[in-house]
């Protein structure tokens, strides 16, 4: 048998004999606040019953059915235990209201027997509110913890008994009565009490001081990992914890292991015997994103250009913004209907997106070109004046657009990518400058030793 057992099973010993004791008292001397106590004595035993069977069934190991054990039992078994004792105390009430309006009589003969049974009584309940309560929080059990608190409230109204009893030997035979209600407002504060913090329990509500302690933990890990979601509940004192983390959407198998790990640690260290369930997601950065919508976006029937792929961060969640290019002629129902197919690729390809916003452009026709001469010793000076080189290769193009030049720059194989469109954005500003005739000027570089192939 487990001390909690043994613990509950001294109680229910107890609670048989103070009733024996509190009945056989209060029937000879016609004290309803001994007979009260007898009843409320009734109550501890059956209460003390429940607690018995609750510990046992709660002690049990997790099955198929019950997958997170049986600690809940001991919940039920403290419920059943205030309903038993609002029953107790509102018929209590009742009787002592009759008694001190004057709808019943009854002499109270408070001989030194009562009196010495009462003492009896206190030190039972004495010794049994400390045992209970000591092995509550020696093995946190909620059943144990309600039975003590059920013992103290024993040892209030029996104190207020013995009080009317003495007052009664004085001369007060009302006195019985009050101490009767008295013990009835105990009971029903102490029921209160007990459906509060054990329905909390049953509805699964989140034990503050336990959360807090478990969002500190998670803090506190080196290196950070990001807190998506932490749910809690507890039962017969221990704690449950489901926690979803992200780590970067790149992370290795074993990077998210590892963090899963280090919340484990950190949560059973902050608060042992805990089961802690973590899951881990995976957290895309705004370049993941941009590359996968627009791999989605690509991959619908028709699409011919994306661009201007933009992640915004909201409040309400992750939206992107893009531009969709569709042939000119097509019809906006038509276009419409593709940026659906778009949007909806989107949203399947990338979840962590809420919304995804489109905006059409016609795409450019090809346009007929022929090759015209031009003013090729001012472009070789200013290709010159820049890389010290006339370009590879030059050529200009009469387009609707009007003249555009397209020239080839061959550059060092180890120039900085930056520096080398630095180069080619300087000539083009020059060009454009010096021959306004000129609309467009595309320059392209390469390392010197590539040569390009007709």
């Amino acid at each position: 048998m487990t001390p909690q057992r043994r613990t509950a099973l001294l109680s229910v010993v107890a609670a048989a004999a103070l009733i024996g004791l509190k009945l056989g008292t209060g029937l000879a001397t016609h004290s309803l606040g001994l007979l009260s106590e007898a009843a409320h004595s009734g109550t501890d035993l059956i209460a003390a019953l429940l607690t018995f069977f609750a510990v046992g069934v709660a002690a049990r190991p997790a099955d198929l059915g019950h997958q997170y054990g049986h600690g809940k039992a001991e919940h039920l078994s403290a419920l059943g235990e205030a309903s038993i004792l609002v029953l107790a105390s509102l018929l209590i009430a009742w009787r002592a209201i009759l008694r001190l309006a004057g709808h019943t009589h009854a002499h109270v003969d408070a001989r030194w027997y009562a009196l010495a049974v009462i003492g009896v009584v206190i030190a039972i309940d004495v010794g049994r509110t400390f045992a209970s309560w000591r092995a509550a929080r020696r093995y946190h059990s909620a059943a144990l913890s309600s039975n003590a608190l059920h013992f103290a409230s024993d040892f209030g109204g029996s104190t207020a008994v013995l009080v009317g009893l003495l007052l009664v030997r004085a001369g007060y035979p009302k006195a019985d009565s009050i101490a009767a209600l008295f013990v009835a407002c105990i009971v029903t504060a102490a029921a209160a009490r007990l459906m509060r913090g054990n329905v909390d329990v049953l509805m699964d509500r989140v034990p503050a001081d336990a959360e807090a302690a478990a969002r500190g933990a998670i803090a506190g890990i080196v290196p950070a990992v990001e807190l998506r979601r932490l749910r809690m509940r507890q039962a017969a004192g221990r704690v449950f914890a489901d926690v979803v983390i992200g780590v970067s959407y790149d992370a290795a198998v074993g990077q998210g292991h590892a963090a899963a790990d280090a919340v484990e640690r950190a949560l059973e260290s902050a608060l042992p015997e805990a089961d802690v369930v973590v899951h881990v997601e995976p957290v895309a950065s705004d370049a993941d994103v941009r590359e996968r919508a627009h791999a989605a976006a690509l991959g619908v029937p028709r699409v011919r250009e994306v661009h201007n792929v933009t992640v915004v961060a909201l409040a309400s969640g992750t939206e992107l913004s893009l531009h969709l290019k569709l042939p000119g002629g097509m019809g906006l129902d038509q276009a419409h209907e593709i940026a659906s197919q778009v949007e909806h690729a989107i949203l399947a390809a990338v979840p962590e997106v809420t919304n995804v916003q489109t905006h059409l452009e016609p795409l450019s026709e090809e346009a007929e070109a022929a090759e015209v001469s031009g003013d090729t010793e001012t472009v070789n000076r200013v290709v010159r004046a820049e890389t010290g080189a006339p370009p590879d290769e030059l050529r200009f193009l009469h387009t609707d657009e009007g003249i555009v030049a397209h020239l080839t720059l061959a550059l060092d194989s180890q120039t900085a990518l930056a520096e080398a469109h630095a180069t080619a954005s300087r000539i083009e500003e020059t060009l454009r400058r010096e021959l306004p005739e000129i609309a467009e000027v595309v320059v392209h570089t390469e390392p010197r030793h590539v040569r390009r192939t007709e």
